[in-house]
């Protein structure tokens, strides 16, 4: 999560959205860099209205708007496959080693999911309890242009962002069953998606 108290802006860090680029590019133009605890680094909208967003009001007297990045479903549950496909995770409970990514995403839809389908949820990160979006602004992971041309013009800074935390490249196979499935069960996380497109 980073913070830009001058510029009256939160960016929430979504997992597996370039949040780690972003940190890397913008943490000397933020005020706060929230890095650790995962906890507190990836807090999700309800967890940032409830706790933080009352302590930046009354620091502060003024309202933060709210920023998030926002992943294609079956792009980001790739990303999290195959960050767990990773050797050094072979033998762990929440490695995709030995199973293929159909299964992956076919777990991920279960109701209790295995350890390595547990990867969160997009839409649950950005979704208010009313289930509307809980961010101002939010920009597709897909749309890089339109986020750094964004933050350039708020934040007053050229933005270069680094490649951090790439996972394996592979090749990445859904039957049209299981597409057809997870656009069925998880509709919230391709809602979230479309929302952010600009």
């Amino acid at each position: 999560m980073l913070v830009f108290w001058s510029e009256k802006l939160v960016m929430l860090a979504v997992p597996k959205t370039g949040t780690t680029a972003l940190e890397r590019a913008l943490s000397s133009k933020a005020s706060m860099v929230v890095r650790d605890p995962p906890l507190l680094k990836h807090a999700p909208v309800y967890r940032y209205r409830r706790f933080l967003h009352p302590y930046f009001k009354q620091a502060g007297g003024q309202e933060m708007e709210t920023l998030a990045v926002v992943r294609e479903p079956v792009d980001w549950l790739g990303s999290w496959y195959r960050y767990r496909y990773r050797d050094d995770l072979i033998g762990h409970k929440n490695s995709t080693r030995d199973i293929s990514f159909d299964d992956f995403v076919q777990a991920y839809m279960k109701g209790a999911k295995p350890p390595f389908a547990q990867v969160g949820s997009q839409a649950k990160f950005l979704l208010d309890n009313e289930g509307a979006i809980g961010v101002d602004d939010l920009f597709q992971y897909e749309q890089q242009d339109k986020l750094i041309a964004f933050l350039e013009d708020r934040l007053g800074i050229e933005i270069s962002l680094p490649q951090m935390n790439v996972s394996p490249r592979m090749t990445l196979d859904l039957s049209d069953a299981t597409q057809d499935k997870l656009r069925r069960k998880c509709a919230d996380e391709f809602r979230v998606w479309e929302a952010g497109r600009r």
